[in-house]
């Protein structure tokens, strides 16, 4: 006899078989069973019929700045999480930098815990980061319970967050692999973008060019270079470049322990369309032209590419300048993304267990989250539920963002999340919050 307290019946819900009419029994916060459609409800349980909507594992998403504390003004844990939560995503990891002080140290990772603890509306995660002067800390971080350390081959845009040349990338590459850890790595070589045309104004043509795709090929090529001297795991942060794809296809051929991520604006998004001023568009690598986004397209359904996060990283509006050299870089995706990237895999024919692997179980999977990113008995019961063929129009008022800026503004795009569920409970329904109930995790959750 079943004790499920919760059972969450579709006709569409996502499985790691395929999507199939499904009852998921639920006890406290775990998923202990997924039965036939009309499995009649244990006695004693709650049954939530969502009728057609589809019901996917919850997001989650392993790149993102909260920028908490020190630059709350641009964001913080409580309305990244609820952005998070109204996007259909369950977890986040949030990146090192941009909040001050930077998590490089265990005293500074607690500071960073202290902060999210009774704000965070989802289940959140931590990355360390790795810098010239910390190679000392970076074990202390990971037997903390940090899932990998985050580097800049080139200038982060933070001082207080320096990047890595060739010698110390060597030698934190040396010490992270001497405990299996994971470095992630925005990969953009200092002296392509030093030798490439720097042009200030509103023109994004010139922006483009200030950051090459060689500058992306460089880096890439290196890191890969070091990732076979140490055997070491390395993750591709937001790869824009399609140039680079056959390094990456070639590293994998020969076994190395290389892992790519992209993200849904340069996957919707294409250099063609950005108007002049419009720094909402600006990130660094840079939104690249529609031919380029097409072999992206093509990596990620091939599984060159392994999953796609946000990269979201806000700031103040008035950062956003008319002026692309001088107007801070990032994109605001968190409660987006899930639609944004439905729309256009549609469009190219692809499914929504696409989405669900690129977004939820391969992430999952990146970070060795193995409670989440999926609808099976024994992970967590993370959820978000969908209406796929329901359209809205982004408006910047609606989103739960501090900072209100998007480049996703007046688009029509696929797929409203009608309620969000974290380990068994009901966090977003109908755009009404519950009270934050998220958990802190570590590497070994």
């Amino acid at each position: 006899m079943s004790e499920a307290e919760l059972v969450l019946r579709s006709t569409r819900v996502v499985t790691p078989e395929g999507t199939r009419p499904a009852s998921i029994e639920v006890t406290g916060e775990t998923i202990t069973a997924v039965r036939p459609y009309d499995t009649p409800v244990p006695p004693g349980a709650r049954l939530e019929d969502v009728g057609d909507h589809v019901v996917l594992p919850g997001l989650v998403d392993t790149h993102v700045h909260v920028n908490d504390p020190g630059r709350t003004e641009w964001e913080g844990f409580w309305t990244a999480t609820r952005a998070a939560a109204a996007g259909g995503i369950t977890t986040l990891v949030d990146m090192p930098l941009n909040s001050l002080p930077p998590t490089t140290t265990v005293e500074h990772l607690d500071v960073k815990r202290r902060v999210a603890a009774d704000k965070a509306h989802i289940d959140v995660g931590f990355w360390g980061g790795a810098l010239p002067d910390n190679v000392k800390d970076l074990r202390p971080l990971h037997e903390a319970g940090v899932f990998g350390f985050k580097a800049f081959l080139s200038p982060s845009g933070v001082d207080e967050f320096p990047h890595l040349d060739q010698d110390r990338l060597a030698r934190s590459l040396a010490e992270i692999a001497s405990f299996d850890g994971l470095l992630i790595v925005h990969a953009e070589d200092p002296h392509q973008l030093a030798a490439a045309p720097q042009r200030g104004g509103p023109h994004y043509r010139h922006f483009l060019a200030s950051r090459p795709r060689d500058a992306e090929n460089t880096a890439i090529a290196a890191l890969i270079a070091q990732a076979k001297r140490f055997d070491a795991r390395v993750h591709v942060l937001h790869l824009s470049s399609a140039d680079a794809l056959p390094l990456i296809a070639a590293a994998r051929a020969e076994s190395v322990r290389l892992t790519v991520e992209t993200c849904p604006h340069y996957l919707t998004l294409t250099a063609e369309e950005v108007p002049d001023g419009a720094s909402e568009f600006k990130c660094c690598p840079p939104i690249r032209e529609a031919a380029n986004q097409d072999l992206l397209w093509q990596a990620l359904a091939d599984g060159t590419i392994d999953c796609v996060v946000t990269d979201h990283s806000p700031s103040t509006a008035d950062l956003k300048t008319a002026d692309f050299a001088t107007a801070w870089g990032g994109i605001s995706g968190l409660q987006l993304s899930l639609p944004a990237m439905w729309t256009a895999a549609r469009a190219r024919g692809h499914s929504i267990e696409d989405v669900v692997r690129w977004m939820s179980a391969r992430t999952a999977a990146l970070a060795g989250l193995t409670r989440k990113g999926a609808i099976a008995a024994g992970r967590d019961a993370d959820f978000a539920v969908l209406a796929p063929d329901r359209t809205f129009t982004v408006d910047p008022a609606a989103l739960q963002h501090r900072n209100r800026v998007t480049a996703y503004a007046g688009r029509t795009l696929y797929g409203v999340v009608q309620s969000t569920w974290l380990r068994g409970r009901r966090v977003l329904h109908e755009g009404a919050f519950s009270e934050p109930k998220g958990r802190l995790l570590t590497r070994t959750d």
